[in-house]
Order: structure tokens, then C-alpha cells, then sequence
């Protein structure tokens, strides 16, 4: 029965001041903030031809499952990262943990994904560390991330035409593969020294990747990294000593950074490629989920950008958005933003174990030399794939000698100090291929002298399937 009477709580309206609006505003705050999950389902099961999508979430106890999954699938690598350059793994995980978080946030949750260690950090800290200690790596590491940050910004109001414009295929995919192959030296010392554990982390690694099916097909670098570990143990290369010294629970191990000019540019390569890293993510996890994301290539990039500036800030690496957690959504069709939340909570719950950090610590440079025989090598070819994928064509000279280049000057690995600033094999890999690919197309265009490809009339070239490893 209704009436007329104002008093009825029916039909009383609160006024614009009344407390009782408050709670109204809550469900736009959590949407803002990429929280406001909605339960998929009966919270316990996926029908058929479903997925869970970033804005909906299973029951808490499923959630986390997938969370713990998504820890896993990221661990590997993001502790191997900081045991490679010297930095303290803890703190990595924090910042790790912090960026994750920061990243759903500033996405509003509408891309999924974990930030984890980048590779592409290895060469410019290692050489930082030579020179100046963790101080001046940090301060690389820092303004990498405030570039970041600013070419997000562009992004978000420019869109990525410009980037496409000074990164096409061949100069990206260039730019890519000739980190991985610069890295390849790091390797050899432990080929040399501690051979049967350096190949035993690498056949673990590849046999782990094809013999396995579902998760454990997805951690081969963790499973390689332990039955290396394992090999190391036997022959007596771990020391446990610091793992006794060190504490159950404690803050990590913080660090101020150092800005020192003359390494800085070492740093500036590793902007473009997070960059190509965070738009090939989003643009995956947009077909993957059927949504169009292209508007969150901006803030994708911020929100690292500022991630990888915190954790310079702090005693972390920078951060990546990273391929490994894709393909647990895959498998597991779960979208959803909670587990990464989940899995956020997680690493900054580790980085508050110094013994774990100590543990991780004690890996022998055999197995990190096996991991990164797998790792360096990847990160090259995945530069190759940028190629075929886009079907860039060799028989342009352009394309040729710009990648040819890029790739000899990266390898040769030299260093320049050019006005008290030093620039190394990555570098000046970099700004080779950039340079010669921009300065011969001007001239050829200029002159009416841009290739064409060497038979016309031949059949194009088309790659093969890709396999299970991508």
C-alpha cells in the first residue's frame, strides 16, 4: 500500500547532504579503482565456451587458487632478475608486488596483468653496478622509469601512430633481438667453470617445457632452475651459511638511488622495448578477453612507467609486464583482476622474508648461466618473431642493413665514452639500427630510390604455425 505521507521511509528522499547517499557513491569508487568485481556464475564453476572476465571474480577460495597459480607462473623470473645484477631479491618483490597493484589501479582493472622483473634491465645494471655500485644503478633504473611514465603520457593523448612511425617491425623486432644477443657473453664464465650444472639448468629447462602439460609445462624455468639448484647441491656449490645468518621476518632491504650522467644512456634502449612489451600485452589480452583495450596503451604504460620509477626509488629492478601469466588465464580461463590482486598481496607478503631472500640468494652461477642460456636466447628470438610476425621483408636493402647493423654493433658489444657519457653494446646497437633505417629511408625517397623487393613476382613468404611455446 503506498501514501502520501513525507515521512514514509518508501518515499522519503534523502537530501543531497544526507549520510545515506554515501554508500551509493561506493560502487563508482570501486569501479575507478578496479575493485568492484562482480561474482561470475555461482562463484565455483566456468560453463563451457565461458570466461571469467577481468571484472568478475569466482568465489574467494577459487580466486586465490588461480592468484597462487599466477605466483608461480611469475616467480622464476622475477627473482632471477635481482640474483643475476646483485640486487637484493626482497626488495624486488616488493616493488614487484607495489607495481602489480599500482598497475590494476591506474588500469581501473580493465587489463590484467602482473609486473614482474624486466631482462631488459640485466646489461645497463650490470654495467651501472661495475662503475658505481647499486646507488648508480638505481638512478638508471629510476629515470627509465620517469621516461616511461612520460611516453605513456603521450600515448594516452597522442595515441601510437608515433611510435609505430619510429619503431616499425624491422627497427623493433632489431631492437629487441639485439638485447638477448648482447647478453650471450654473460654466459660463457659459467660454461667454462661449472659446465655439468650450466647444461643441466638449460636441458631441465627445455625438457620441463615440452614434457609437462598445463602449470607445470608453463613454471619450466622454475622447474629447471630447481633440478639445477639440485645438481649444484650435490657437487657442493650452494653455501647455506647466509640463509642461517638471516632473519624469519624483516623490512626488505631498501636503497637511495645515484643519478651519475655518464650511465644513464645505457638505460635509454630499455624504455623501447617496455615499451613494445606493455602495447604487444594489452593488445594480447584484449583479443583474448574480446575487448578493445587500444585505450589503455597509455595508462598501461604509465602505470609501469611509475613502477619501475618506485622501485628505482626504493632497491628494485624494473618492472615488465609479463607473458608468463598469460598463459595461465589461458588455461585456466580467469581473467579476472582479483587473482592478480592475489598474487600482488603474495609477493609483498615474501618481501618480508629475509631468509626466503637469502635462500634465493644462495643459487650458484651454474644454474643462473643454464637459465640464462634459455632466457638470453628467447629475448632474441622473440625479436626475430616481431619479424615474421609482421612479414618484414629482407630483400629490402633498408630493412637489411639497418637490422644487420644494429645487431653486429650490439654483439661486438663496445664501449664509448662520448663527452664524459658512456654508452655500451645496446646502446649504440640502438641508436645504429634507428639511425640507418631513418637516414636511408629519407635519402632513398629523397632520391626516388626506395628498394623493391628483389623478385616481385615470387611467392610471398609465410611463416609456420606457431607451436605450443608461442
Amino acid at each position: 500500500m503506498t501514501t502520501n505521507d513525507p515521512h514514509t521511509p518508501a518515499d522519503r528522499t534523502p537530501g543531497p547532504d544526507s549520510p545515506r547517499r554515501r554508500p551509493a557513491s561506493r560502487p563508482a569508487l570501486t569501479r575507478r579503482l578496479g575493485i568492484g568485481w562482480t561474482v561470475h556464475g555461482d562463484g565455483r564453476r566456468i560453463a563451457p565456451g565461458e570466461v571469467v572476465a577481468p571484472d568478475e571474480r569466482l568465489g574467494w577460495p577459487q580466486t586465490i587458487g588461480v592468484g597462487v597459480q599466477h605466483v608461480m607462473a611469475m616467480f622464476g623470473a622475477t627473482v632471477l632478475v635481482p640474483t643475476i645484477t646483485g640486487f637484493p631479491v626482497t626488495a624486488s618483490l616488493f616493488f614487484s608486488g607495489v607495481g602489480t597493484l599500482l598497475f590494476l589501479v591506474i588500469t581501473a582493472g580493465r587489463v590484467p596483468s602482473y609486473l614482474g622483473s624486466s631482462f631488459a634491465f640485466i646489461a645497463p645494471i650490470s654495467a651501472a653496478m661495475n662503475q658505481h655500485g647499486i646507488g648508480g644503478a638505481l638512478g638508471g633504473v629510476l629515470v627509465t622509469g620517469v621516461a616511461l611514465f612520460l611516453v605513456g603520457l603521450v600515448v594516452q593523448r597522442a595515441g601510437v601512430g608515433w611510435i609505430h612511425a619510429l619503431m616499425p617491425p624491422v627497427v623493433m623486432g632489431t631492437i629487441v633481438a639485439l638485447i638477448g644477443l648482447n647478453l650471450a657473453g654473460s654466459t660463457t664464465q659459467a660454461m667454462v667453470d661449472v659446465p655439468l650444472t650450466t647444461f643441466s639448468t638449460t636441458l631441465a629447462i627445455v625438457v620441463a617445457a615440452v614434457l609437462f602439460k598445463g602449470l607445470l609445462g608453463r613454471l619450466s624455468i622454475l622447474l629447471g632452475i630447481i633440478v639445477g639448484y639440485l645438481v649444484a647441491l650435490v657437487q657442493g656449490q650452494v653455501d647455506f651459511a647466509p640463509v642461517g645468518q638471516a632473519a624469519w621476518v624483516g623490512l626488505p632491504p631498501f636503497h637511495a638511488p645515484e643519478f651519475h650522467w655518464n650511465v644513464l644512456f645505457l638505460f635509454l634502449p630499455v624504455v623501447l622495448v617496455l615499451v613494445a612489451e606493455n602495447i604487444g600485452h594489452v593488445k594480447t589480452v584484449g583479443l583474448m578477453t574480446g575487448r578493445d583495450l587500444e585505450g589503455s596503451y597509455g595508462r598501461a604504460l604509465m602505470a609501469d612507467g611509475l613502477s619501475t620509477t618506485l622501485s628505482g626509488a626504493g632497491g628494485g629492478v624494473g618492472t615488465t609486464t609479463y607473458a608468463e601469466n598469460i598463459g595461465v588465464m589461458a588455461s585456466s580461463r580467469v581473467y579476472s583482476t582479483a587473482a592478480y590482486w592475489v598474487a600482488g598481496c603474495t609477493a609483498l607478503a615474501l618481501a618480508f622474508l629475509p631468509k626466503f631472500g637469502a635462500l634465493i640468494n644462495t643459487i650458484p652461477a651454474g644454474v643462473l648461466g643454464g637459465a640464462g642460456i634459455i632466457l638470453y636466447g628467447m629475448i632474441g628470438v622473440m625479436g626475430v618473431r616481431i619479424w615474421v610476425q609482421n612479414s618484414v621483408d629482407f630483400s629490402n636493402t633498408i630493412n637489411l642493413m639497418a637490422a644487420g647493423t644494429g645487431l653486429i654493433v650490439a654483439i661486438a658489444n663496445p664501449t664509448l665514452d662520448l663527452g664524459g657519457m658512456q654508452f655500451g653494446g645496446i646502446a649504440l646497437g640502438t641508436a645504429m639500427v634507428l639511425v640507418v633505417f631513418h637516414l636511408m629511408t629519407f635519402i632513398a625517397r629523397w632520391r626516388g630510390t626506395e628498394p623493391v623487393p628483389a623478385d616481385p613476382d615470387g611467392e610471398p613468404y609465410e611463416s609456420a604455425e606457431p607451436g605450443r611455446l608461442g
